[in-house]
């Protein structure tokens, strides 16, 4: 028998907190939906499941587009697996232009985790998001830790501004490296270094060990130029192997001796606490926005107004100005 379209919260809840993937998943995409009737009880969703909330250890990955960013996850989130945690994944597809849906697909690409019980991936399209990462992927975040989900990764598109949307929602933001440091060097933003909390250098075998061994040497000298706002904290470098598993421990040793430092000076509560500030922020923009472009005042403006300015009869500015006198009217 079918289930219906929408359970109760309750109903939704339960589920989540006794692991149930399936009633994991449809709470997602009810948190995705924009029909008014699901944000109402997707917020009480997420209401019933904040007790539950904050225990898990939030990772952002990020990296030049064929680093292997799937591939490390899959690799090392396995690794993560056997040593008893549970993991979810939050795999961020760039979205079709024309159809809104995902492009790359990350969970097939996925394998190993995709096949463990322990691991839930959820490939989420951007939806046209300019932050690079899906809508409401805080809101995700908290409903997999509800499910007692003790690790959580999430991967960036790796355009734009999607490493500074993931930085800000993360507990730690992990910088992927090609081995051939000088091109690497070249195309990497010092503004994205500056926030990585750990730097690994992926595809460290066969032929390219030497190339790993020589970006080691100038991504240490790099990286020390840059000031961690952990002050006890320097960001650290790792070489590892999605093909052989070489460098896995070390990488995890990095990441919980981080968590260990920042717990130690207070930095880890601060963090979250100045997240969740941020997130109130851009959830009220986010909502005055969608309250003005649906006000019926400004729907039967806009177009005009549009159209004049397309036709330089009226500057964009005024404009804007006009139809946020007759939002403030009404």
């Amino acid at each position: 028998m079918p289930l219906p379209s929408r359970l109760s919260a309750d109903t939704y809840t339960e589920g989540i907190r006794n692991g149930d993937r399936l009633m994991l998943s449809r709470a997602i995409t009810l948190i995705e939906s924009t029909l008014p009737r699901d944000q109402m009880l997707a917020a009480e969703v997420i209401r019933n499941c904040l007790p539950y909330t904050g225990k898990s250890y939030r990772i952002g990955i990020t990296g030049i587009p064929g680093v292997g960013k799937s591939t490390f996850i899959d690799g090392f989130g396995s690794f993560l697996l056997s040593q008893g945690y549970r993991l979810a994944v939050l795999a961020v597809d760039p979205s079709s232009t024309r159809s809104g849906g995902s492009i790359l697909g990350d969970k097939t690409r996925m394998e190993k985790l995709s096949a463990s019980p322990n691991a839930f991936i959820r490939p989420s399209p951007t939806s046209g998001n300019p932050g690079g990462v899906a809508r409401n992927t805080r809101e995700v975040m908290l409903l997999c830790e509800a499910a007692g989900y003790e690790i959580i990764m999430v991967e960036t598109v790796g355009v734009g501004q999607s490493e500074i949307s993931v930085s800000g929602m993360v507990d730690f933001f992990l910088l992927l490296l090609m081995p051939n440091a000088g091109d690497e060097l070249q195309g990497i933003k010092r503004g994205i270094m500056e926030l990585a909390d750990g730097l690994v250098i992926h595809k460290a075998d066969g032929l390219m060990v030497s190339a790993a061994r020589q970006a080691m040497a100038v991504f240490t000298q790099a990286v020390k130029l840059f000031h961690h706002d952990l002050p006890e904290w320097q960001p650290a470098l790792k070489t590892c192997s999605s093909l052989t598993g070489e460098g896995y421990a070390e990488v995890q040793d990095m990441l919980f001796l981080y968590r260990k430092v920042a717990t130690a000076r207070g930095f880890w509560e601060q963090k979250r606490n100045m997240q969740a500030s941020q997130w109130l922020d851009e959830a009220i923009q986010q909502q005055l926005l969608e309250a003005f472009y649906t006000d019926p005042a400004i729907v039967n403006k806009l177009e005009k107004l549009r159209t004049e300015v397309v036709a330089s009869k009226i500057s964009p500015i005024e404009a804007a100005n006009i139809l946020l006198k007759e939002s403030k009217n009404h």
